[in-house]
C-alpha cells in the first residue's frame, strides 16, 4: 500500500493517495481511519509528513479530527452551489432531488439596529420584521434561517411557511431580488443553531449572509443563514483580468 515516490514533496504524494482511496471506498464516509502509526507505516512515511497531509485535509474538509478518538472521514456534501449564483435555499434542494420544507419558527417585529438603520438606509421609528424558519431537504433539518425586512413593505396577507422566501417576496409585495452582496464565514458549534440543526459537537456551520437588493438597488432583505457544512458546499469562479 505504500506510495510510489515521484518528484512532488512526500505528503502531496499522501494527500493523493488518501483522496484515491476515500474515493475507492477503501475508507467510507463517516469512518475511522487507522492510527497516525499504523497509517505512516502502510503509507511508508513518516509520522511528521502524515499529519501534514492530515492536516491539509482536514482544512478542505475530507477528514475531522476528533481529539483524544481518531481521524474520520467525512461525510461529502449533499448541496453544491456557485456562490456567485444567487441560488434559493429551496432551488438548491431541489436539484440535489430532495424534497424542501420549512419549519416556522417565528416572527415578530422590533426596532431597527444600528446595522438595521445601515443595511435598509431606514429611520430609528421604522419597524423591521425578523423572521427565524429552519429548511429541511427530506424531513432532515439542514439550514437555519434569520430573515430581516422593512416592516412597511410586508403585507398582512404574506405567508413565511412558504418554501421559497424569493417567491414569497415577489407574489406578495410585487419587489424582485435581483442580486445580493454576501459574506461566508465558517463557524464551530454554535449553542443556539447547532442543536436545531442536529449536528453533532465537531460539525462545522457555514453562515452565509447577504443583503438582497432589487432592480432599482433598494435594500430588500437581510438574510443570516446558517448551512450544515456537512451538507452544504460552495465555491466561486474567479477569473484572471489582463
Amino acid at each position: 500500500m505504500s506510495i510510489k515516490s515521484d518528484n512532488r514533496h512526500l505528503y502531496l504524494q499522501v494527500i493523493d493517495r488518501l483522496k484515491q482511496d476515500i474515493e475507492a471506498g477503501v475508507y467510507k464516509e463517516k469512518e475511522k481511519l487507522p492510527s497516525e502509526f499504523d497509517l505512516a507505516k502502510q503509507l511508508g512515511v513518516s509520522r511528521a509528513t502524515l499529519r501534514e497531509a492530515l492536516r491539509i485535509l482536514e482544512e478542505e474538509n475530507i477528514i475531522i479530527r476528533r481529539h483524544g478518538v481518531g481521524t474520520f472521514v467525512n461525510a461529502k456534501p449533499l448541496f453544491t452551489s456557485g456562490i456567485e449564483q444567487l441560488n434559493s435555499v429551496t432551488n438548491m434542494i431541489m436539484q440535489a432531488g430532495m424534497t424542501p420544507g420549512t419549519i416556522f419558527l417565528s416572527s415578530e417585529t422590533q426596532g431597527p439596529t444600528e446595522d438595521d438603520i445601515r443595511r435598509f438606509s431606514c429611520t430609528l421609528d421604522e419597524e423591521i420584521a425578523v423572521v427565524e424558519r429552519v429548511r429541511t431537504a427530506n424531513g432532515e433539518p439542514v439550514v437555519y434561517c434569520l430573515d430581516k425586512l422593512l416592516g412597511k413593505h410586508i403585507p398582512e396577507s404574506i405567508s413565511w411557511e412558504k418554501e421559497s422566501i424569493f417567491d414569497n417576496l415577489e407574489e406578495g409585495t410585487g419587489r424582485k431580488i435581483t442580486y445580493a452582496v454576501a459574506q461566508i464565514e465558517p463557524l464551530g458549534y454554535h449553542e443556539k443553531v447547532s442543536p436545531i440543526l442536529e449536528c453533532d459537537p465537531e460539525t462545522a456551520l457555514l453562515v452565509l449572509k447577504q443583503m438582497h437588493y432589487n432592480e432599482t438597488d433598494e435594500p430588500i432583505l437581510y438574510s443570516v443563514n446558517y448551512f450544515r457544512a456537512d451538507k452544504f458546499s460552495f465555491h466561486v469562479l474567479r477569473k484572471r483580468i489582463f
